[in-house]
């Protein structure tokens, strides 16, 4: 019996270590994720030229003499392009919170120990990202459907009853979404 359990034994580190190279290399691969976050940055750079593309528009209308006739009033015009602008920052601060807390929970922990560390990192878990995710997707479809009934007389009827159901079609994949998380949570919760 002893020569059996010392050919085992003979033969279980090679095994742990085939075993433990492999563990190594799939902890490792979490890497391969860091080009995917350093490519929302890039994309955040994009939407910064947006928004600087969307102030030149407001201010050439702030300073444009007013259109005799034009369809939407100086004051709506005005609402629409401030709103783009907010669509545009909520979008970039959304990308943030996705590369950041993606970053951290998936690849490696943040050493920043800056006083100006956002407080919601290091917090906010896949759960919490995707309920970010989809409030953030639900505040950029608000602002446009109000930027579609500023143009109401630019749209027909059709398109403001779709763009209301696509706007209602997010705020309940968010109410769904928010109530299957709290009642996962409540499932996790060890009973006393």
């Amino acid at each position: 019996m002893s020569k059996q359990t010392s050919d085992r034994s003979d033969q279980e580190p090679p095994a742990r270590f085939g075993e433990a190279l492999l563990e190594r290399a799939l902890f490792g691969s979490r890497w391969i994720l860091a080009p995917f976050y350093v490519g929302l940055v890039l994309s955040m750079a994009a939407l910064l030229v947006q928004f600087g593309r969307e102030l030149v528009h407001l201010f050439g209308h702030l300073t444009a003499e007013p259109a005799a006739g034009g369809t939407l009033s100086s004051e709506a015009q005005t609402t629409i392009y401030v709103l783009s602008l907010i669509d545009i920052v909520l979008m970039a601060n959304l990308v943030l919170m996705v590369v950041l807390s993606g970053y951290e929970n998936s690849v490696s922990r943040l050493n920043v120990t800056s006083e100006d560390r956002p407080s919601w990192l290091g917090k906010l878990d896949a759960s919490g990202l995707k309920q970010k995710v989809f409030n953030s997707i639900v505040a950029i479809s608000a602002i446009q459907l109000l930027r579609v009934f500023l143009q109401a007389g630019q749209a027909s009827e059709k398109e403001l009853w779709a763009s209301a159901a696509i706007h209602m079609v997010f705020v309940v994949s968010a109410l769904c979404l928010a109530l299957s998380d709290r009642v996962s949570a409540g499932a996790k919760k060890p009973d006393k």
